[in-house]
């Protein structure tokens, strides 16, 4: 199989734990685009900050943002956007503001958040890794449904932190019950991610896939969560990092290494050195 397409997660992929981008990452992605084949980010991370990443990487493609509800080059000019309608919004924050929580709206242009203080650290890596406060504003509040019932505000993403587990399956519950104009997705015992029905990272990959003339089985995946199992599922090729748990290992066609040993250089290493650029394939009409 000709691959066309890389799509590549970030945190715990292309990022080291210490939220770096190592030298070898950066020539690995230029090496694979010389070969003329598409790279791109598929990220939960809001655009500002997934486009930091881009820059890094020197892509100027389409990415796949805020878990797939927001897909494009240019903030103000995306390909496409799937936001949840203002007054779901609103009963949902209503809703989450009886438990004790963090709840923070994602928009691609800034971030409002309940000023909860969590007694635990989930928040440390994700409020703060969404991107350059000069240019994505952050702003916390006492009341977020008061805020927004001033200024009503259609998000493509609702991030929320529980302090205990059994509020988060309590809650997930009662909005699965309510709201049918929403999907949510679990990431760990105590944090839960709501976007509009429909909004996943593979729609989100497969439309961009479709806008681009490239089928699924042409698409290399690399991811290490639990949101990115479906995606490395339904690629050509589907890349699992050796930080990634056993559930998507398992799902995955290749393992690589972990992402502190540099596990996306390694896989584009030993597989695209393989293949022919895609130019090259074009001409000796090997690629349809």
């Amino acid at each position: 199989m000709i691959y066309r397409l890389l799509a590549l997660n970030i945190d715990g992929t292309l990022l080291q734990s210490n939220g770096r981008l190592h030298k070898s990452t950066k020539e690995a992605i230029e090496y694979v685009q010389e070969k003329g084949i598409y790279v791109t980010l598929i990220t939960s991370r809001s655009f500002p900050s997934a486009k930091k990443v881009a820059k890094a990487l020197r892509l100027d493609t389409q990415i796949v943002t805020h878990r797939g509800a927001f897909i494009g080059k240019n903030i103000d000019k995306p390909v496409y956007v799937n936001r949840i309608a203002e007054e779901v919004t609103y009963d949902i924050i209503r809703f989450l503001e009886g438990f004790p929580c963090q709840i923070r709206i994602v928009h691609e242009k800034f971030a409002l958040a309940n000023k909860y203080k969590l007694n635990h650290n989930l928040m440390a890596k994700t409020v703060f890794s969404s991107g350059d406060p000069v240019f994505y504003s952050q702003q916390f509040v006492e009341s977020v449904s008061e805020t927004i019932l001033e200024e009503p505000v259609s998000p493509p993403k609702i991030e929320v932190y529980f302090e205990n587990s059994d509020d988060l399956e309590d809650a997930r519950t009662a909005i699965r019950g309510m709201f049918s104009e929403v999907d949510m997705l679990k990431l760990n015992d105590l944090r839960l991610e709501i976007v509009s029905a429909g909004v996943s990272k593979l729609n989100g990959l497969l439309y961009l896939g479709e806008q681009l003339g490239i089928r699924s089985n042409q698409m290399v995946v690399i991811g290490d969560g639990m949101d990115d199992l479906e995606m490395i599922e339904a690629a050509g090729l589907g890349v699992a990092m050796g930080n990634a748990p056993a559930e998507v290992k398992n799902a995955a066609d290749w393992l690589t290494r972990t992402n502190d040993q540099h596990g996306v250089t390694y896989m584009v290493k030993e597989h695209f050195r393989k293949q022919q650029p895609i130019q090259f394939l074009r001409k000796m009409n090997l690629l349809k």
